[in-house]
């Protein structure tokens, strides 16, 4: 069986200023989720499943899924502050979506088979898929053994501010001991990797640390520990409204607890992404610039 890759598109890029999921960056009107799509299907996985938001499910069908008929199945969950288990109830004051794993949640009931999990609005590269690929297939039938495409930090950076990333610890072997989110992450004026603390403050962030871009393998038994583990977020913050239910918070549970083992696969890629709106031009000259050394071509799907 063919692995499913998971995408979360359920939001929207508030510092980018637009919904950047629909954004054409490519040289033939492409999305950055449509290179994710052709990289996917050249990595072997045979199903995409979309998770979205209602409100602009018509126009994301017009737009996105209609140019993939005819060359690989897709599916749409959508994400909902009111999709919660029996017996709850959001704030009537909560606007916020409830984060990220609650979004791999909405996929329980149409994914049966080792899935991966990326952001809609993140360019991960061809050997990022592959690697991703290579692992899914590798524990089909299995539980409770997962991964995380590990990225290189000088790989994620942006020139237009600070950038959030999940700094990975890692052990011997290769295998996830925790992740930490970071935020501010840039270079100074020094050329020095550097991180805003909570606080305000600044601190260094580690040269070559692996990082975590929000790229996941997981076997389907990931969705029964999200359900439980979701219970019991809400019932110690289910009140507070922008409180949110991240991927890491459940990874770093189920490694501490020993109910999985999360390998680390480092990629060579390099990301691209449009966090700020600055980005967008030079990330309209990379998909340019990977056309024209026939890494894609002019038009992915027609």
């Amino acid at each position: 069986m063919k692995p499913t890759l998971f995408i979360l598109a359920a939001g929207m890029g508030s510092r980018y200023g637009g919904l950047k999921q629909l954004d054409a960056l490519g040289p033939g009107g492409e999305t950055i989720m449509d290179y994710s799509v052709y990289d996917a299907l050249r990595a072997g996985f045979g199903k995409i499943v979309f998770v979205i938001r209602h409100d602009f499910e018509d126009e994301f069908r017009k737009k996105v899924i209609a140019k993939y008929q005819g060359h690989i199945d897709v599916d749409v969950v959508f994400q909902d502050i009111n999709a919660l288990p029996e017996g709850y109830t959001p704030d009537p004051e909560r606007s916020k979506p409830w984060g990220t794993n609650h979004a791999v949640l909405m996929g329980k009931g149409v994914i049966n088979e080792p899935f991966g999990v990326i952001n809609a609005d993140d360019y991960y590269g061809p050997e990022s898929f592959q690697v991703l690929a290579d692992f899914l297939r590798s524990v089909e039938g299995k539980k409770g053994e997962y991964c995380m495409v590990g990225f290189n930090i000088e790989n994620t950076l942006s020139e237009n501010g600070g950038v959030s990333r999940g700094l990975c610890q890692v052990s011997a072997d290769g295998f996830l001991t925790g992740v930490n989110e970071c935020h501010g992450i840039c270079r100074n004026e020094e050329g020095k990797l550097i991180q805003t603390l909570p606080d305000g403050s600044i601190a260094p962030f580690p040269e070559g640390a692996s990082v975590s871009m929000n790229m996941w393998g997981f076997t389907p038994d990931y969705f029964d520990y999200s359900e439980r583990e979701f219970i019991k977020f809400l019932d110690e913050h289910g009140k507070e409204l922008k409180s949110e239910f991240y991927i890491p918070t459940v990874v770093n549970t189920l490694i501490h607890s020993g109910e999985c083992t999360l390998a680390v696969k480092p990629t060579p890629s390099k990301w691209f992404g449009v966090t700020f709106a600055a980005d967008r031009p030079a990330t309209v000259a990379q998909f340019r610039h990977l056309v024209d050394e026939g890494i894609y071509p002019e038009k992915l799907f027609s």
